[in-house]
């Protein structure tokens, strides 16, 4: 089997070993939720966004940088807090799981092909620091999402910590796999 043969099948290996935990994490574990919860007065919020198109908000808007503008805004901030809301208008949601879901798999996917290819341009010897390396992937993909997430817009801390156990596993989950597959680059 040649070289480019073996990483595509280390990264789909990888890939669906990911997508089985993170599958795993989200449906059998409280990972998936943590951080996450209702609003208690859920209604009176449709109601306001009702007629938004499907987005991403922070509230309240700013845009003016100015001293005055930034104390003006520090002043609504202080007397409202502020808020991300990601919208769905009616008709663009639904509760089927197949298109996400795949849609899911092919992220994870095209995650550990990348990985694959990446260990492959090493010449690292033995098993575990092969898993290292794709796990040490994982976690720099974890931390420059999940935690700037955190900092710019306020994500809860144990949603930030969930998510990164997520992916951490999940690559360590991957590393197994793109690890088992491909030995040293004998190159």
């Amino acid at each position: 089997m040649g070289h480019f043969m073996r990483i595509v099948i280390a990264g789909i290996l990888g890939g669906v070993a990911m997508y089985i935990w993170s599958t795993i994490a989200h449906v059998a574990t409280p990972l998936g939720e943590m951080g996450v919860s209702q609003l208690s007065n859920e209604q009176s919020v449709i109601a306001a966004v009702h007629g938004e198109k499907s987005g991403l908000y922070l509230f309240p808007w700013s845009t003016d940088m100015s001293e005055a503008g930034q104390k003006a805004q520090q002043a609504r901030l202080d007397a409202d807090g502020m808020g991300l809301l990601v919208y769905r208008a009616p008709g663009t949601a639904s509760v089927s799981m197949g298109r996400p879901m795949a849609l899911e798999f092919a992220s994870e996917l095209l995650q550990a092909l990348i990985a694959a290819w990446l260990l492959a341009q090493t010449a690292i010897a033995g098993f575990s620091r092969r898993v290292v390396f794709v796990t040490g992937i994982g976690a720099a993909v974890a931390i420059g999402t999940n935690v700037s997430y955190w900092i710019w817009y306020g994500f809860p801390c144990n949603y930030t910590i969930g998510y990164i156990a997520i992916q951490l596993v999940g690559y360590f989950a991957a590393g197994l796999a793109i690890a088992a597959t491909l030995k040293r680059n004998a190159a």
